[in-house]
């Protein structure tokens, strides 16, 4: 994109001007150069007016609050150059001559009473209305940036935009709050040049008054009509454009966002009733008829508003037509298409009590969408899946303190924090008691205190763990994500991890799919890895592995044992069974036996038939040995043979989700383990 040559060096040129305008005030100025000034003034105006009535966006004339203070000084400048050269030569080149003579005539009353006409008018009305406008508009801007940037950011977990759209709206929303706080005090420049101007009025016309007859010679009319009208002349010619400059302050502080420029607004909307100007035209044609007022202007106007009424009339029931035809044609497709977006589901969500809604606020010092962002991130690291965008929004009707964490539009788990307390646990170590108030910590149900931010430094000497609350909630979303990765991963997004590793290793992708298994099949691979939290981030190991086993089974379940055993020392690893020698759990011989006899295979795949009794009292002995060992700081880890891991794995999921279930195949050499007690039946 070519760079504007006028902005190549506009830097250099703006501060050259403005600190030539500072130099104005002190160093006479030869009436030419004042003429061209005075010239370029009114034209600066124009310009400034016209560029806000072609702004669709506020933004797009942001640095106006500055050049309003650059535009005041400047005249103000003026001013005093105009006022040296009045005074001291009772002449301030042609521009003036001409104003004062050609605008009003040559006369000094007439062109008084319009110079103060526009002194009231830019003081009274528009800049007084400009200021209070920019006052209410820079209130309200600040009091919505907070539902501004929560919509951004739910817009953001909703996928609906990238994370360089939000950081372009974000700062547009914050643009915009400063743009109007700078615009309530930027307008009352506008209200001081008017007052100067007053001011500087005065000055002119007793001083030129007095210095005409006292150094000059002249007498009192003299002196009266000569400096009346060079100051008269010299208001004229200041204020004109700062009446144009107090119009456009107003216009954009009053200037909706829009599509379109002013003009088309405002003839699109003030015309677009033509039954409105139908009657506006019937109303002053009758009062052409009332005897002694104008015909001729009411009922030109009355012709001219009527044939905008019924050509407007004509073209709104052509489009009304065309509207008509096109929603009865499409009428079944909306229909279907509302339908639809009625059936979609959030994948995850987040909803939060009102009192907890600060959280999720970055403006008030909530962090939890940069915390959702990196959990996110933590996930594909530690479980290799990608996490689909989490919706964070309030709940009105959840207790205030209270959030819920939806998967697919139900809840599968809720926990209540609070704001200005801290959460205690104490890990068993603590050296003494905190007084606090009693609850579960949500994520792994462990016993612990809600304590004031006065005992967090007490608690955290006695050797309790002290977490706030975006903490608290960050630990349970994440161990939420954890525990339903399997029910996370979609076919979808299987196949966007299979064309990610498709760049890398296209060979093994090709061999395996389509012609070995199907999508849906890895997919059922990966998930029962996944439910038992083994990462599958190494994915090219996990599809060589599929490949190898595929064409002899397309039992997933089997295939997933398969790639297990070739994950061995990455199991091995994520499990902590490579950092020396391991107390673990084994099965007896007995229980393996009995495990293995009560498989039974049909078509609709396998199950274990055991009586209920046996199956508690392997649930009991289960318990006791998990606690014995969790009671030493040990990891609890059962190995059994690889013929029974998965069944024995089945059987204990529901009393012990997070207990780790490995075979003898799948530790490699290096790994040294302990048995430190025997599971039986």
């Amino acid at each position: 994109m070519a760079r504007n040559p006028l902005l190549k060096n506009a830097d250099i040129l703006v501060a050259a001007a403005v600190i030539f305008t500072v130099v104005m005030m002190v160093v006479p100025l030869p009436t030419w150069l004042l003429d061209l000034f005075l010239s370029f003034n009114l034209v600066l105006a124009l310009v400034i007016v016209l560029a806000t009535m072609y702004t669709t966006d506020t933004l797009q004339l942001s640095v106006f609050p500055s050049l309003l203070l650059i535009t005041t000084l400047f005249r103000l400048a003026l001013n005093i150059s105009t006022t040296r050269l009045i005074l001291l030569n009772g002449y301030a080149g042609e521009v003036i001559e001409r104003f004062g003579n050609f605008v009003v005539g040559g006369n000094p009353v007439v062109g008084f009473i319009v110079f103060l006409i526009l002194v009231v008018v830019q003081f009274i009305v528009i800049t007084r209305g400009a200021e209070r406008v920019a006052e209410v508009a820079a209130r309200f801007t600040l009091d919505a940036m907070p539902g501004k940037q929560m919509s951004i950011d739910a817009d953001l977990n909703s996928g609906l935009i990238t994370e360089a759209e939000a950081r372009q709206r974000r700062r547009d929303v914050e643009r915009e709050a400063d743009f109007y706080g700078a615009m309530d005090g930027a307008s009352k420049f506008v209200k001081g040049d008017a007052i100067a101007a007053l001011v500087i009025l005065a000055i002119n016309l007793l001083g030129g008054f007095v210095i005409g007859m006292l150094q000059r010679g002249l007498d009192a009319t003299q002196a009266l009509q000569q400096y009346a009208l060079l100051t008269v002349g010299d208001g004229l010619v200041t204020q004109i454009p700062a009446l144009l400059i107090s119009t456009a302050t107003g216009i954009i502080v009053t200037r909706a966002a829009s599509d379109a420029n002013l003009g088309s607004d405002f003839v699109g909307q003030l015309f677009n009733q033509p039954r409105a100007l139908l009657i506006a035209a019937t109303a002053i044609g009758l009062m052409g008829l009332v005897p002694g007022l104008p015909k001729l202007p009411f009922f030109a106007l009355a012709g001219l508003f009527g044939f905008l009424g019924y050509s407007m009339g004509k073209s709104r029931q052509i489009e009304t037509q065309i509207d008509s035809q096109r929603e009865e044609s499409g009428k079944n497709a909306k229909k279907s298409e509302n339908v639809a977006g009625l059936l979609q589901v959030e994948p995850l969500e987040i909803e939060l009590g009102y009192a907890v809604v600060p959280l999720a606020i970055q403006e008030q010092g909530g962090d939890l969408m940069e915390r959702v962002l990196a959990i996110r991130r933590q996930c594909a690291l530690d479980l290799g899946i990608i996490v689909p965008p989490i919706r964070v929004r309030d709940n009105l009707q959840l207790p205030p303190n209270a959030y819920i964490i939806l998967l697919r539009g139900i809840e599968v788990a809720r926990g209540e924090v609070y704001l200005d307390q801290y959460l205690a646990m104490n890990p068993g170590t603590a050296g003494e008691e905190i007084p606090g108030t009693p609850t579960t910590e949500p994520a792994f149900g462990l016993p612990a205190l809600w304590i004031g931010a006065d005992q967090k430094e007490r608690a955290e000497l006695a050797g309790y763990t002290v977490v706030d609350a975006a903490s608290v909630m960050a630990t349970h979303v994440t161990e939420v994500i954890r525990a339903h990765a399997a029910e996370i991963l979609t076919r979808q997004d299987v196949q966007a991890l299979l064309d990610a590793v498709k760049t890398t290793a296209p060979t093994v992708v090709d061999e395996l799919i389509p012609g070995l298994l199907t999508v849906g099949e890895v997919q059922k691979v990966l998930q029962a890895l996944l439910r038992e939290g083994v990462s599958i981030r190494d994915l090219t190991l996990i599809l060589e592995a599929l490949a190898d086993h595929a064409r002899a089974t397309k039992d997933t379940e089997l295939l997933t044992e398969y790639v297990r055993q070739a994950m061995a020392r990455s199991l091995c690893h994520q499990f902590g069974l490579d950092r020396g020698r391991t107390k673990v759990l084994t099965l007896s011989a007995d229980l393996e036996q009995r495990l293995a006899d009560a498989v039974q295979r049909t078509e609709s795949g396998t199950y274990l038939a055991l009586d209920p009794q046996t199956i508690q009292r392997i649930h009991s002995s289960l318990a006791e040995q998990t606690q014995r060992l969790a009671a030493l700081g040990e990891t609890p880890i059962v190995l059994c043979s690889p013929s029974v891991r998965l069944f024995f794995r089945r059987l204990v999921e529901r009393v012990a989700p997070r207990l780790i279930v490995m075979s003898y195949a799948e530790l490699t050499p290096q790994v040294e383990v302990e048995s430190a007690g025997m599971v039986t039946c």
